[in-house]
């Protein structure tokens, strides 16, 4: 195959990444983060993603969203959350400056709880917040403190009162999005359902996919380019 060539380089490239020089060499840097060494070498086998990949590779997709053909993708960092909900929207007012979170279609937000990262995504154009989570917990209290929060916001920004009445919150059950058959697979999950619902594509990935997305975020988180 022509593309026989490509793809060796490609594994040579994700090897290098994992197994030559110090920890804390930076192997990629945009969106205001540094990427090192120790934090590519989360995206091992059974690796547990941390907060810069997870938010690298947030920011990859935002960029992604900007091109023709997909829908405009908002992502909140992996600490925005836990702020919410341990302040409330006042607590977190500052962190749309200069931004109209309603103008996108789609917006993710991934959380970190303690040890397991779980995706709320809020689809403007259908009205819908979902929660997915690759260990199956439902997250029906998440979804309704997200939308006090957008409630608050348009308020807050657009002088708009928004009906929560013509929203619909779902926690995905098991049946809807696959689950992972381990502890570690959580964080390269949620960074999968993102990129598929910001690509409107159904989410049919298995846990059989796992090593090989894991080995696909390396490239593209050191070459700052989704494949």
């Amino acid at each position: 195959s022509p593309l026989y060539p490509f793809f060796q380089a490609m594994e040579s490239e994700i090897s290098a990444a994992f197994d030559s020089g110090e920890p804390e060499d930076i192997l990629s840097r945009a969106f205001k983060l540094t990427v090192t060494r120790e934090d590519i070498c989360t995206l091992q086998p059974l690796g547990w993603l941390n907060d810069r990949i997870m938010n690298f590779y947030m920011g990859l997709l935002v960029e992604r969203s900007k091109k023709e053909g997909y829908p405009a993708v908002y992502a909140f960092n992996t600490f925005f959350y836990s702020k919410l909900s341990s302040t409330s929207h006042k607590g977190v007012k500052k962190w749309t400056k200069g931004v109209d979170i309603f103008e996108h279609d789609v917006i993710l937000v991934p959380i970190h709880l303690r040890i397991h990262w779980t995706l709320l995504v809020v689809d403007l154009r259908e009205k819908t917040i979902k929660y997915f989570d690759s260990l199956g917990q439902k997250g029906d209290h998440i979804c309704k403190t997200v939308l006090k929060y957008l409630e608050e916001e348009s308020r807050e920004k657009r002088n708009i009162e928004l009906t929560a009445s013509e929203w619909t919150l779902h926690s995905m059950g098991t049946e809807e999005i696959p689950q992972q058959n381990n502890g570690n697979d959580c964080g390269v999950f949620v960074c999968k359902f993102a990129d598929f619902i910001s690509r409107d594509k159904p989410i049919i990935f298995t846990p059989e996919h796992m090593p090989y997305f894991r080995r696909k975020m390396v490239w593209e988180i050191i070459h700052q380019q989704l494949l």
